[in-house]
């Protein structure tokens, strides 16, 4: 999975719409996994970044 690829930009929101739709703590766990996956993306690619 590449972070210049356009299809994880446009899987964010329906993403972002399904946790919405869920109970508030349901709501609060999925953001939880998004915010550790969006993390693990922009730390992922500073490592590779100065690697190159």
């Amino acid at each position: 999975m590449s972070t210049d690829d356009p299809d994880d930009d446009t899987a964010l929101l329906p993403r972002l719409r399904v946790i919405e739709e869920q109970p508030l703590d349901t709501r609060a766990s999925a953001y939880s996994q998004l915010h550790d996956d969006l993390k693990g993306r922009l730390e992922g690619g500073d490592a590779t970044s100065t690697n190159a």
